[in-house]
């Protein structure tokens, strides 16, 4: 498995590139039709499609996950479990303040942009990313388990000891909420750094209640 600086290395310059072509085409777009105008539901934190000439692509990660049998039937930690979607993420940003996230895939061999939105994860996102990243983020991994509807950003330690992670506003609500109350851990509230242990039960329980309502 490729750490996620050898992923950034050998994925994230094509990603990268493609983020900021499909950026441009919709700006371009958008100020073309709705320029001086706010349309209902717009994707991204502006109060003008205008402002967005004066956003700009930032930084981009991979997208991990954990399979969801893996979850309910652990064969090894949590963070060892962790693969990547071959999806990624791009942070919008407008003078120096996230205002969304850019989702981009390789589609029939050709990394393309196919969706803009988290506006509130990104700003979530990317005060935890400078909080716990190192120079080139390279320590850390954006973690969604799609079925239990979480994010968690995994922090890898300099020491080699196991990682821990930062649960984003969605796992804070889904996993950790009644967990933190009980014990009045400020930490956990405000997605402090937790072991993989203490969320490990409430995860299998969403999960599975997820899957069993699909079926």
């Amino acid at each position: 498995m490729q750490t996620p600086l050898q992923l950034q290395q050998t994925e994230g310059s094509d990603a990268s590139a493609a983020a900021t072509r499909g950026f441009a085409e919709f700006v371009r777009n958008q100020i073309q039709a709705h320029a001086g105008t706010l349309p209902e539901g717009f994707p991204l934190d502006v109060t003008d499609v205008q402002d967005l000439k004066d956003a700009r692509i930032a930084y981009g990660f991979p997208v991990y996950t954990v399979n969801p049998k893996d979850i309910l039937t652990p064969r090894s930690d949590f963070s060892s479990m962790a693969r990547p979607t071959g999806v990624w993420r791009f942070l919008i940003s407008r003078d120096n303040r996230p205002i969304g996230l850019a989702t981009v895939e390789k589609i029939n061999g050709t990394w393309q942009t196919t969706s803009y939105g988290g506006a509130g994860l990104s700003k979530d996102l990317d005060a935890l990313m400078q909080f716990h990243g190192n120079a080139n983020r390279s320590n850390l991994r954006f973690i969604r388990i799609f079925q239990a509807r979480s994010d968690f950003l995994e922090v890898a330690s300099g020491n080699g000891t196991t990682p821990r992670f930062a649960p984003l506003q969605s796992a804070r609500e889904a996993l950790l909420q009644q967990r933190a109350s009980k014990t009045g851990s400020a930490a956990d509230a405000a997605g402090g750094l937790v072991d993989a242990s203490q969320f490990a039960e409430s995860l299998r329980a969403a999960v599975q209640a997820n899957l069993a309502n699909f079926r």
